[in-house]
């Protein structure tokens, strides 16, 4: 079993970046994909961003690519989002989630991610 805890997130001009983090305790942290997932009231949570195990592959919404980076590293239990040239439809509540899986393509269905973190908002706004 993983905890997930969040941080990094706050206000930013649009154009600006923000690095998220995301920190595991607990057991197998090595086995496990990692996603980022954001949410806007009102709108269904959507898939920002997943990283498989080692060797690590990744996947972007076609919405952030070029502009949003995800890396791990096991051995600070930790994924990180870098975020850079954040948009205004940016704004949301971003989570990120685990699922054990031994898959080598970064594979993260939200309905299928075993442990959420509680979130950290990010905010792109003049």
């Amino acid at each position: 079993q993983l905890q997930l805890v969040e941080s990094g997130g706050g206000l930013v001009q649009p154009g600006g970046s923000l690095r998220l983090s995301c920190v595991a305790s607990g057991f197998g942290f090595g086995y496990y994909h990692i996603g980022w997932f954001r949410e806007v009231p009102g709108k269904e949570r959507e898939g920002v961003s997943c990283i498989s195990t080692h060797p690590t592959k990744t996947n972007y919404a076609d919405s952030v690519k070029g502009r949003f980076t995800i890396s791990r590293d096991n051995s600070k239990h930790s994924v990180f989002l870098q975020m850079d040239n954040l948009l205004p439809e940016d704004t949301a509540v971003y989570y990120c989630a685990a699922r054990r899986s031994y898959a080598y393509e970064a594979n993260c269905p939200q309905a299928d991610m075993h442990f959420w973190g509680t979130g950290t908002r990010v905010t792109a706004s003049s």
